[in-house]
């Protein structure tokens, strides 16, 4: 086996494996507050968001071609290829992205450790742009598009992440306040358990519209790495076999069920009601539907984030703003900490000579860190057993005296 085809495996099953992380860390987007309120068990919740994800991922490849077309600048200034890049079967660039796979899976891993509900979206496109500024400068990065259009990191990623979680926070405010101010002569038992049954719907279609954004950002790398090594060179469309891998991946995640990230969202922010999680994930489902129409990599954990919080400020109810300000951190950093990971992750491929031996190392380098942080996790487990706890009553999942599972044998993810 050639070291251009090693390397493209390598990045593939990386790829993957970043997106079954995405799906674990970001079941808490839609189904945190469904399990919250007891609208869905915690295990069928899971299940059902995994299954919609699977169908999401299906749906658009909008995202996809932001992706493949809009963060490395692959070709020069005058639309001829990059050969520092595309040269000898495109084995710089499918380091770049290796590297930049590394960089984001440690960043999710490492978040899900601290239940903070950070950017799967940013974690990705800071390590895509800290290893392709290790390996190009600056200059590498598409940071603007060709002016006739929103495009680039600028316009399809820095953009949205500063616009849509402020949308959802208003629309989610708004939308509470009408739901409570129409149903205020409705008894509070009735209206929850009436709710309820909406949640069901609110949170299915978030977990759709996840599925047509978040599992398209890996369909978008597996396509680059595809074009780089000249196996396929549609810059306009996706290959079914990527969508497929890329959905399962995804959906597998989803079912394993990010306890720590769904305990922290559900329980942490705001005491949920179910008025409040319908209008929430309503919120959340139309930002993000409307986002992946317009081929915009948005994070959803942002945009679920600022749904449940302005939920709170529609309810007027008691919002925790010390875990809140810790989220804030989180999202602030994610992506120049990504960034930083993905480029020294590049060096290190660099002193270890470049190619697949490069490769080799990054993804063991990858595997003992992830290994070495899931054990840690097993310290303090998070599962669907403990989930919906007071937060008063037991500590967030990084620190304090989390109760234990039923059964510390089990997968904690």
């Amino acid at each position: 086996m050639s070291a251009e085809l090693t390397v493209l495996v390598l990045v593939v099953v990386v790829a993957l494996a970043f997106d079954f992380t995405n799906g674990f860390h970001d079941t808490a987007n839609a189904m945190a507050t469904s399990i919250a309120t007891g609208a869905l068990a915690p295990r069928a919740a899971v299940a059902l968001s995994a299954v919609l994800n699977l169908v999401g991922a299906f749906l658009s490849v909008e995202v996809a071609l932001t992706v493949t077309n809009s963060v490395i600048n692959i070709q020069d200034a005058d639309g001829a290829p990059r050969p520092e890049l595309l040269g000898d079967g495109g084995l710089a660039l499918l380091v770049v992205l290796l590297a930049g796979l590394v960089g984001a899976i440690l960043w999710n891993v490492l978040t899900w450790l601290l239940g903070l509900p950070s950017s799967s979206s940013h974690a990705l496109f800071g390590g895509l742009i800290g290893a392709t500024v290790a390996s190009l400068g600056w200059g590498g990065v598409k940071w603007v598009g060709d002016g006739s259009r929103l495009d680039g990191v600028i316009g399809k990623v820095v953009l949205p992440a500063l616009m849509s979680p402020v949308i959802a926070v208003a629309v989610a405010a708004v939308g509470t306040w009408l739901v409570y101010r129409i149903t205020q002569g409705v008894a509070g038992r009735y209206r929850e358990n009436g709710f309820r049954w909406g949640q069901i719907g609110s949170a299915s279609l978030v977990s759709l519209a996840h599925g047509t954004n978040d599992a398209q950002k890996t369909m978008g790398i597996i396509t680059l790495a595809l074009i780089a090594s000249g196996q396929w060179t549609d810059t306009g469309s996706v290959p079914f076999w990527v969508k497929a891998s890329c959905a399962l991946a995804i959906a597998v995640g989803t079912y394993l069920g990010g306890w720590r990230i769904i305990r922290t969202l559900g329980k942490g922010l705001v005491e949920i009601s179910s008025p409040q999680g319908m209008a929430a994930e309503s919120s959340s489902a139309a930002v993000i539907l409307t986002a992946s129409h317009l081929g915009f990599a948005i994070s959803t954990t942002h945009v679920a984030t600022g749904s449940i919080l302005g939920s709170g400020v529609g309810r007027r109810a008691e919002v925790r703003w010390g875990v809140a300000g810790r989220m804030l951190v989180a999202w602030l950093i994610t992506l120049p900490m990504a960034g930083l990971a993905g480029a020294l992750t590049w060096w290190i491929g660099r002193l270890a000579g470049g190619g697949a031996l490069a490769a080799a190392v990054m993804t063991a380098l990858l595997v003992a860190a992830c290994w070495w942080m899931w054990r840690r996790s097993r310290q303090r487990p998070v599962n669907r057993h403990n989930v919906n706890e007071d937060w008063d009553g037991a500590a967030s999942p990084d620190g304090g005296t989390t109760a234990r599972a039923r059964s510390t044998t089990e997968v904690e993810w």
